[in-house]
């Protein structure tokens, strides 16, 4: 049988394990003579034997809420206090576990610490030539209790899931300045800018691997990558052997800059996020390197010797895509190598990003897109600017720029607007960059003549700025009319939200209910829980689904998270998903958000326009039994902040478990008249929305059409004077 040693949890880690709050957990403490005292810790932070707490909950019949992914979080953070190894060292193991079928799994944490720990070593080493460093891990009995928590992590939710637990913890220990995780929505954007042709890729800063993964989807079969972090790169191996795993895949570790691992590797494209504002990048030994065929980078401008890094590996004609700081199309010791980037053609778009579409967050970064020049190819003339400040808050075509604030509370950025819209000027310029016409404030082609200046500037913003004899003052005229009735419209829509009246106090107290956990009532038959794994390969629209969802029709639209938070219609790319194990939605599902955080619901109720649509990655599925739940009942109580709050799990990304959510246990007909209200509070926040959206927009162009010499101000109303009655 397993041999484990002791370990301590605390009273938070209790209420995670029981999933409840933190608050029960001290109740049991002071209401339970028979509560396991302290074993450890300190009068104010105490610690609690685990087994104890297991037994004294099993005892009173309280089950565990707590799924493979929870209590491998648990075991990992019991782990500090005596494991040999540190959590990244388990890395490797997550992509040895997934190579075994389930029963192997289950009779390896059956296996006695000793044993266990050999097991993992002849298992790590076997991954030497896929894995950097893998072949140098050692583990010890004290090793145990995590490595059996990642093996049935594995087992019942799959790599990915341990995956994204030890990724939780990885960077702890070995923070970088300037390294930062690419969002997985603005790595489809980078890879969405190169060809369809593409086969070879490479990242020489490929942390997570998440560049490497979108080029997998959109049709790379050969992937190259290296870290300076040997944790990254470890951890970029894994994933992308899970998420590709018919794909050649190679990844190693070291500084791509000074010990580059693909010397005399040429691709077809280049994806990278480098690191940002590193002075030791090694300006001094690199001084007289071939790569730099555009100019030395001066000792402030690392990136510029990344993006000529990026062009000495690829092909004749290659592409790369580069997401970097703003600062390098600006700083004036650069202005030498970006002139001649320009002059030899290799720059051939700039797309500046809003606040918030990255880290860090404050910095509106900006994606280069690259080519390699080719010997006697055609000229480059101009090159393309893009502005995506206007589609990142999903503002109609047509409308300025300035009519919202994106990455504002208020306004979530809208990765679908913002990506259309690149890809849409993208695709006119790359087609036929002479007759590209462009869209005012937003997207311009610029001769590369005009950028050769004293400063050089590639900024985005300055490029596309409209002249005033580009704006016609009657269409924005006509623009406002048309805004202010709809602000207007929507006001009243607002006021008549805000009834009805009547509402009732509970009484000298607020009421309390018996609940009942999302996976009780799963078990009991009242509901079901339904979730999507993504999948890196393009399915077939057409496949049966697994939860016998109509197959006869492609379906063209994914619900997201992202669509929850913004009450929008579903928006996501079908692509994506696995069609066979994506659930498609039906009317009365209740749709929570899979990541807690940021603005606008967590929960919402599929309507009209959700039917028939899949169901995201990132989102989870709770379908009632009409005949038990009542569906707007359920999604009122599971949008409670504190219901989320108590079904959370992370560090920096707090991740729902939607089988610890609670649910009050009330007769059908109380359910429907708490849903009624719940429906009402729905449309009122719906209806709120849309009227900030609309005034910020209103705002927005007026205060462009003043600004811009487009419209003036409205005569004073009649009998009233402007003049200075003193």
């Amino acid at each position: 049988m397993p041999q484990s040693s002791a370990a301590h949890v605390t009273a938070a880690e209790i209420s995670r394990i029981a999933g409840v709050t933190r608050a029960t957990v001290s109740n049991w403490r002071r209401r339970h003579d028979d509560f396991p005292s302290p074993s450890g810790g300190t009068e104010s932070s105490p610690l609690y034997d685990l087994e104890a707490v297991q037994a004294w909950l099993a005892a009173r019949g309280h089950t565990t809420s707590a799924g493979p992914r929870e209590e491998f979080r648990t075991a990992l953070r019991l782990h500090a206090q005596g494991g040999a190894a540190d959590g990244t060292a388990l890395l490797p193991l997550v992509l040895a576990a997934s190579r075994h079928a389930p029963d192997d799994l289950t009779a390896f944490t059956e296996l006695t610490d000793g044993d266990l720990a050999a097991r993992a070593a002849i298992e790590a080493e076997a991954l030497a030539d896929t894995v950097p460093g893998a072949d140098a891990l050692r583990f010890a009995p004290a090793d145990g209790a995590a490595l059996r928590a990642l093996l049935r992590c594995v087992r019942d939710e799959g790599g990915q899931a341990a995956l994204a637990v030890l990724a939780e913890r990885e960077l702890e220990d070995s923070a970088a300045s300037g390294t930062y995780q690419t969002p997985a929505q603005l790595a489809d954007l980078a890879a969405r800018l190169l060809p369809r042709s593409v086969r070879r890729v490479l990242d020489p800063a490929c942390g997570s691997g998440t560049l490497l993964e979108a080029a997998a989807r959109r049709g790379a079969t050969e992937l190259y990558g290296q870290d300076t972090l040997a944790v990254q790169a470890q951890r970029s191996a894994v994933g992308l052997l899970l998420a590709t795993p018919h794909e050649e895949i190679t990844v190693r570790d070291g500084d791509s800059l000074r010990a580059d691992a693909f010397p005399g590797l040429t691709v077809d494209a280049v994806l990278c996020n480098p690191p940002y504002g590193d002075r030791d990048w090694g300006h001094d030994e690199l001084a007289y390197d071939p790569r730099w065929a555009y100019g030395v980078p001066a000792r402030a401008e690392s990136e510029l010797a990344w993006i000529q890094h990026a062009l000495a590996h690829l092909t004749p004609g290659g592409w790369a895509v580069l997401i970097l700081p703003p600062a390098t199309a600006t700083r004036a010791s650069g202005r030498r190598v970006r002139a001649e980037l320009l002059r030899s053609g290799a720059v051939r778009a700039v797309v500046a990003l809003p606040a918030g579409a990255a880290p860090p967050l404050h910095v509106g970064l900006q994606l280069w897109v690259l080519q390699r020049p080719e010997p006697g190819g055609a000229e480059r003339k101009s090159v393309l600017f893009i502005d995506t400040a206007g589609a990142a808050a999903g503002s109609a075509p047509g409308r300025p720029a300035a009519a919202t604030r994106t990455g504002s509370a208020r306004n979530p950025l809208n990765w679908t607007a913002l990506s259309a819209r690149t890809l849409t000027h993208w695709e006119a310029f790359a087609t036929a960059p002479d007759d590209f016409t462009g869209e005012p404030a937003v997207a311009r082609a610029v001769p590369v003549v005009d950028l050769l200046d004293d400063v050089v500037d590639l900024t985005p913003a300055r490029q596309v700025r409209s002249s005033r004899t580009d704006i016609d003052p009657a269409e924005l005229a006509a623009r406002a009319d048309t805004g202010r009735r709809e602000l207007t419209e929507a006001a009243q829509s607002l006021v008549t939200a805000a009834g009805p009246t009547g509402w009732v106090a509970a009484g000298s107290s607020a009421k309390e209910w018996r609940t009942a956990t999302a996976s009780d009532l799963a078990r009991g038959g009242a509901l079901t829980l339904l979730r999507t794994v993504p999948d890196p390969k393009t399915p077939d629209p057409k496949t049966p689904r697994a939860d016998g969802g109509a197959a006869s029709s492609p379906v063209t639209s994914v619900l997201t998270g992202t669509d929850i938070a913004r009450g929008s219609a579903p928006s996501g790319d079908p692509a994506e998903l696995r069609a066979e194990a994506a659930p498609v939605i039906a009317a009365g599902d209740v749709l929570v958000r899979a990541v807690a955080g940021g603005t606008g619901p967590m929960v919402r109720v599929a309507d009209e326009p959700d039917t028939g649509a899949l169901l995201g990655p990132n989102v989870h599925l709770l379908r009632p039994d009409p005949t038990r739940l009542d569906p707007w009942f359920l999604a009122g109580f599971l949008d409670s902040e504190d219901n989320i709050a108590g079904a959370s799990t992370g560090s920096t990304v707090l991740h729902v478990a939607p089988g610890r959510l609670r649910i009050p246990l009330m007769p059908l007909e109380e359910q429907r008249r708490y849903g009624e209200a719940f429906r009402h509070v729905h449309a009122l926040r719906a209806e709120a929305r849309k009227a900030t959206r609309l005034a910020e927009e209103m705002a927005g162009l007026l205060a462009g059409g003043l600004t811009g010499g487009a419209l003036i101000p409205p005569p004073p109303p009649p009998g009233s004077s402007t003049a200075d009655s003193s």
